[in-house]
């Protein structure tokens, strides 16, 4: 039997506003970096003057046209960074252009030439917090179902939101296809077990850590985390302390709640030595989360939102029993992936590879949902031998998110040709 011949050297063009850090700027940097190991890869942001958090050995371009002021100028400024898409387009003789994020997709669909064209989508368009207004409106039902068409595949990082495309936009199915974002689970593992700083091994070995990861923001919802340890406090359990890693503009804000509260808070940007004497522990963004997660006796998923949450999936790679709200999009489909997309937590559900449970929301919605966390923390961390299956369980699970099966069927894609 003869070999099918190896598939062939593409030029691919990889486009995204910024690197700055986040979670879909990651994922940008590790697909540039899985596909330059067989294909010719340049990365694009907007602006050459922001932060660059993910390097990479790519060629790395920048439109570099400024945003203008007012409508007119906007609009002059747009129309200036389609042309300014399209030339490197041709300039790179590139074959295949993914973009990442919703501004990059206009740029990459508005420049479309014979080149393949593909939308990688991090995050729900229904639940978005950030589209509203009138502009918001124009976005949903207008710019979006009507663009979006033009693409050869968008490729949204979960199931669910490969539903919501097609029942939002009225997308054709075939062109909308789910490729979850993938883990270096045997680097992740490896990190892990880096050595803490002494004063850090110390809270980590005597009191049992709650922890949560990612960027302090609105969407996050660390704040309602705060409120399940308030009332962990109030029903006497003294011994779990809670640990951030991550920074962002909600910093100021959860300070401020743990005050109300009356939880004390260590911050790691006050300078003050670590102690165990304090509830509440913020560490700031971390190089190595990993190091910290994998010491934790629980990891933590507050979000209103999400796409595929990598912070969910790190954890469960660090061999950690995970906790999390049922939110769209991607908590269900990781930890109950045999159980409808349409099924969500009203109260615990011990789900097959972690636990689900209802969103946490603020206000009357927090004062329902956070009794119910509250309680299956409790049983969670009075139950050794179930801490250690779920661990267990969610090493198993995120195997199936390694990068080589997860690229297979990117190149899948690559090698495809619609009509």
């Amino acid at each position: 039997m003869m070999n099918s011949p190896a598939p062939r050297r593409k030029n691919i063009l990889l486009l995204i506003p910024q690197l700055t850090y986040g979670g879909a700027e990651r994922v940008f940097h590790d697909h540039g970096q899985q596909l330059a190991r067989h294909h010719r890869v340049v990365e694009c942001v907007f602006d050459s003057r922001t932060e660059v958090a993910f390097p990479t050995q790519n060629t790395l371009v920048a439109l570099d046209v400024p945003a203008g002021a007012g409508i007119v100028g906007k609009l002059r400024s747009f129309v200036q960074r389609i042309r300014r898409v399209k030339a490197l387009k041709r300039e790179h003789q590139i074959d295949v252009c993914i973009s990442h994020l919703e501004g990059a997709d206009y740029l990459n669909l508005l420049s479309k030439g014979s080149e393949q064209v593909l939308l990688c989508v991090h995050n729900s368009k229904r639940h978005d917090p950030n589209i509203r207004g009138a502009l918001g409106w124009l976005r949903r039902r207008v710019l979006m179902p009507w663009l979006y068409r033009a693409a050869d595949y968008i490729v949204p990082v979960s199931r669910d939101l490969r539903q919501e495309m097609i029942d939002m936009f009225g997308l054709l199915p075939e062109k909308v296809v789910t490729v979850n974002n993938f883990f270096d689970v045997e680097g992740i593992r490896h990190r892990s077990q880096e050595a803490l700083p002494p004063a850090e091994q110390a809270l980590f070995s005597q009191h049992p850590i709650l922890i949560t990861a990612g960027r302090l923001a609105r969407e996050k919802n660390q704040t309602a985390l705060l409120d399940v340890l308030h009332l962990l406090r109030g029903q006497g359990q003294t011994a779990p302390k809670l640990v951030l890693l991550g920074d962002g503009p909600l910093r100021a804000d959860l300070v401020q709640r743990c005050q109300e509260l009356g939880l004390r808070s260590w911050q790691v940007w006050d300078g003050t030595p670590l102690t165990a004497d304090y509830d509440v522990y913020f560490l700031g963004f971390q190089s190595n989360p990993f190091q910290y997660i994998a010491r934790a006796a629980v990891s933590l998923l507050s979000s209103a939102t999400e796409g595929f949450p990598m912070a969910l999936c790190e954890a469960m790679a660090c061999g950690v029993p995970v906790v999390s709200t049922d939110c769209p999009t991607g908590p269900r489909e990781i930890l109950a992936p045999q159980t409808p997309a349409t099924s969500y937590a009203r109260q615990q559900e011990w789900a097959e590879f972690g636990v689900l449970l209802p969103l946490l929301g603020a206000g009357p919605a927090l004062a329902q949902s956070a009794p119910i966390w509250a309680e299956t923390l409790t049983s969670l961390l009075a139950d050794s031998a179930k801490r250690a299956y779920y661990a267990t369980q969610a090493y198993s699970r995120v195997q199936d998110f390694a990068p080589a099966k997860i690229m297979r069927q990117w190149e899948a894609l690559l090698n495809e040709q619609t009509t």
